[in-house]
């Protein structure tokens, strides 16, 4: 057996289960009630955001993003410019600095194992089961800390406990858009963001005692303990000795940063700030697009976004409701399962079942959230499928009826 994998086979009792099964069904029960809630939800969420937009199109005001005008405070209005600042972003860590860049990241990523686990379960007659669970270990390199205290196998699988530096984002303020100053939300959508490689002439700019630190023994890994260096690799910074060959506790530092770019914003007017306008329905509107966008464009984004996430949301009702059914008919298969084959048709007939009256149930939730959310929408609906209903019933042809005729005697 290869020291990277290990497989364990694992037994469970037809009682075993049944109890499982038992306290999942309760989990199903619970699902299958927020399916409900969701989906109901989901409908209003999606009809307020839809009279939100609806008014924001009709009072919207396209400006020059260069001039501030006080006639136009406290209302929502429509620009598009350059996104620029005049502050200079420092990492004071590495001395790393980027000139009227909106953002710089410092991304940091360590080498170190990680766990995967495969599993293959076989019913065995009388109810019970045999699990063969293989857990792969293998190396990669992954942003954050990963605790090898849980692996199965942390023998030979141990990971640094912390990571000697972590990665930081750092933002510039203001940003400014022509005369204006954009909002700490709409800064928040600027993530366009671009690699800035690092040279040898940045490397004599990190602090020495930062380069001490990376020059120290790193922590007992492995039998024998390594010496760390940083040095770029790739416009990079590298804190190891080969990253051809990554070892244990490598550390990949790299920097992105956002640079200026033309957006499009809809927002509200307030002084010479852009924030979150408050509609009259009671939402907030704060729309915001890379590029030269039209107003009504961005509106016609919105409006198809807000479609595209409701469908979602009804996706995901659907399949809530269908996985907490299927853990309730669960039960049911785990009775069954004292002979297998009788088991696996119980249990394709569960699922079944179970896709029935999830989809059944969610169009009819769906379709009272309409009733209560969009009444006039939605009984005109109803009015109009019993309507089909009631001409497809009597537009059938109707049998011919053969005419006799009678002759006198």
């Amino acid at each position: 057996m290869s020291d990277d994998s290990y497989t364990e086979v694992t037994t469970e009792s037809w009682w075993s289960r049944l109890k499982d099964s038992l306290g999942t069904a309760l989990l199903g029960l619970i699902l299958f009630f927020v399916a409900f809630v969701l989906l109901f939800w989901n409908e209003g969420r999606a009809v307020h955001r839809a009279k939100i937009l609806a008014e924001g199109a009709g009072i919207v005001i396209s400006i020059d993003a260069n001039q501030v005008y006080a006639v136009n405070e406290g209302k929502l209005v429509h620009l598009n410019e350059e996104a620029t600042t005049d502050k200079v972003l420092t990492d004071a860590m590495f001395g790393v600095v980027a000139p009227k860049a909106l953002k710089l990241r410092r991304v940091v990523e360590m080498y170190q194992w990680q766990e995967e686990r495969q599993s293959d379960k076989q019913d065995k007659l009388g109810g019970g089961t045999e699990t063969e669970t293989r857990y792969t270990y293998t190396k990669t390199w992954k942003d954050s800390v990963i605790d090898s205290s849980h692996f199965k196998r942390p023998k030979g699988h141990n990971n640094p406990s912390r990571m000697k530096v972590n990665g930081e984002t750092f933002i510039a303020k203001p940003v400014k858009l022509g005369a204006f100053s954009l909002s700490s939300g709409l800064v928040e959508n600027l993530n366009n963001y671009q690699h800035l490689p690092m040279t040898e002439e940045n490397l004599e700019q990190v602090p020495e005692e930062v380069r001490a630190q990376f020059g120290e023994t790193t922590e007992v890994v492995s039998l024998s303990e390594q010496t760390q260096q940083l040095h770029t690799s790739y416009g990079n910074y590298y804190v190891g000795q080969d990253p051809l060959q990554p070892q244990l506790g490598d550390l990949r530092i790299k920097f992105e940063v956002v640079h200026p770019a033309t957006i499009s914003v809809v927002a509200k007017q307030v002084g010479s700030s852009l924030t979150t306008y408050t509609t009259q329905t009671g939402g907030s509107l704060e729309l915001f697009e890379y590029g030269t966008i039209t107003a009504q464009d961005m509106f016609k984004h919105e409006v198809h976004s807000n479609t595209m996430l409701t469908w979602i949301l009804r996706l995901v009702g659907f399949i809530v409701m269908f996985f907490g059914l299927s853990l309730i008919f669960n039960v049911l298969k785990t009775l069954a399962d004292v002979l297998p084959f009788l088991g696996d048709i119980v249990g394709f007939i569960g699922a079944l079942v179970s896709f029935v009256i999830a989809a059944t149930l969610s169009l009819i939730t769906i379709a009272i959230a309409w009733i209560f959310y969009r009444p006039v929408l939605g009984i005109t609906l109803i009015v109009i499928a019993v309507g089909l209903l009631y001409f497809l019933k009597y537009a059938k042809p109707q049998p011919a009826v053969r005419k006799t005729s009678r002759r006198s005697a």
